[in-house]
């Protein structure tokens, strides 16, 4: 069997929302942007949080550099020393002086990403940094004036971490001032397919393939998978899948999903793939009530409702703000709703914050 050619390296920069709800998002981003507040970018791993970051910076007109750290690839005695710098002699090892990240990033822009994974300590540490704007490398007293616009990430809930004394709430709130949450993959279905389609012109292009297209079963196929990974996973699944893939038309086999997850959204994927091409899923669901109607289901308008809620507090993970977007509705019309049919005592505490849904290409 003939090998496989290595994978063109080519950098994803592009954070794309197709949806048309989704320029509220990007609205946001702009107009936090231009204040110069910090930011905490909310989202699953794989969600783009250092795309956002990275065009918060270009839209701020900030002129320094974009400096992005991720807290959890340093082991605990090193972050110190690489966040906040460290004189010469300050511990074994430390031939010369070096500035840290803070320092690297004067005048412009840190990203911190996994910032729930710095210890206790750095917290404190952190935390006195975002106050007095100054900065003290590792073995000295000599505090460093700093001019940095600080964004972090996180794919944890905070305020859950908070209220478990996993985080300092002080520093929670410095870092919250501005909020950017980013929705899973998952819950932007009107995106999928133009991203495949867009990594399909990017790798393509580099793999001598310009007319790459999906088949009819890999769009299915695409919209049918939860895609824990998010926009990353895609990127990887149709990078793969071009390499392998015939006469530069791509089909379901040649996405390697899964194939117990997709035996059970097949129903789902055909029903998402009929309303992604011509809207027939919502006259679909017009006929099953229609039928209900002339059964003479009892108590249909409590049993639609109650159905329709659960349905989407569970695919948002019973995350309330979640699932009222998903739903169209405000939070305060969903606790209605969920005390209404009983669901709201297993409600556990979320982080509030909108998450709006924005179109956006960072090239």
């Amino acid at each position: 069997m003939d090998s496989l050619p290595p994978l063109p390296a080519v950098p994803a920069k592009t954070l794309l929302f197709h949806e048309a709800a989704s320029q509220e998002l990007l609205c946001q981003m702009e107009r936090v942007a231009r204040t110069g507040a910090t930011v905490l970018i909310i989202g699953e791993t794989g969600t783009g949080k250092e795309l956002v970051a990275r065009h918060v910076h270009a839209m701020s007109g900030r002129k320094g550099p974009f400096v992005a750290v991720n807290c959890g690839a340093f082991s605990e005695s090193l972050i110190d020393a690489e966040l906040f710098g460290h004189e010469a002699g300050a511990f074994t090892g430390a031939k010369q002086a070096r500035a840290g990240w803070f320092e690297a990033a004067n005048g412009g822009t840190l990203f911190l990403d996994e910032i729930g994974d710095l210890s206790p300590a750095l917290q404190v540490k952190l935390l006195r940094v975002l106050q007095e704007r100054q900065v003290v490398r590792v073995g000295s007293r000599r505090p460093i004036a700093l001019d940095v616009r600080l964004l972090a990430a996180t794919n944890v809930d905070l305020r859950r971490a908070v209220e478990a004394q996993r985080f300092r709430p002080d520093l929670y709130y410095r870092l919250s001032v501005a909020h950017i949450d980013l929705p899973p993959l998952r819950e932007r279905p009107g995106d999928i397919l133009p991203l495949a389609e867009h990594f399909i012109g990017l790798y393509g292009q580099a793999l001598g393939l310009s007319q790459a297209a999906l088949a009819a079963d890999a769009q299915a196929a695409l919209l049918g998978y939860p895609w824990p990974g998010n926009v990353r996973e895609l990127e990887n699944v149709v990078h793969s899948a071009l390499i392998v893939c015939r006469d530069g038309v791509v089909c379901a086999s040649d996405l390697r999903l899964a194939a117990p997850v997709l035996a059970q959204r097949a129903d789902a994927a055909a029903s998402t793939a009929a309303l992604a091409a011509d809207g027939s899923a919502l006259p679909q669901l017009a006929a099953t009530i229609d039928a209900l109607l002339r059964a003479g289901e009892p108590n249909l308008m409590q049993r639609i409702e109650r159905a329709l809620v659960t349905a989407a507090f569970s695919a948002s993970g019973e995350n309330q703000v979640h699932a009222a977007r998903l739903l169209g509705i405000t939070r305060t019309t969903l606790r209605t709703l969920l005390k209404r049919h009983g669901l709201l005592a297993r409600v556990a505490p979320t982080m509030d914050g909108a998450a709006p849904r924005g179109s956006l290409s960072i090239q």
